[in-house]
């Protein structure tokens, strides 16, 4: 089930979706409704959709320019042309993924902690 709709989506976006980018739209919503949950299944449902509308823009591209939504940095040559592009929170371009901002957002971002399975066994012993 998505947390939000192609409407929402092209809301947020520079420019209107064709037919085609408003059938890929509705797929990759699905699928970021379950990345959504995959990392916290209870945040607010606001949350969910702009993170949602957020990943699926990244994913289709925004059409205002040709550097890559989430690009952290980027570099142009001239004749021998060459470009080469760094992408922010390990994504890639086209890839649903979620940046630091909207882990936060879902409420799992810059947790510490551990967890060791030896120390339940060490419990069960006492």
């Amino acid at each position: 089930m998505a947390y939000a709709t192609v409407d929402d989506v092209e809301a947020r976006m520079t420019r209107a979706l064709s037919e085609a980018e408003e059938t890929a739209c509705t797929t990759l919503l699905d699928d970021a409704a379950v990345i959504i949950d995959a990392y916290n299944k209870n945040a607010d449902s606001d949350a969910k959709l702009v993170v949602s509308c957020r990943m699926v823009i990244r994913s289709l591209g925004d059409g205002a320019n040709d550097i890559p939504m989430g690009a952290m940095q980027g570099a142009v040559s001239g004749l021998g042309y060459s470009q080469s592009w760094t992408m922010g929170s390990g994504g890639s371009t086209g890839e649903l993924y979620l940046s630091k901002i909207e882990k936060k957002m879902l409420g799992c971002g810059d947790k510490i902690g551990s967890y060791s399975p030896v120390q339940e066994i060490c419990y069960e012993r006492n």
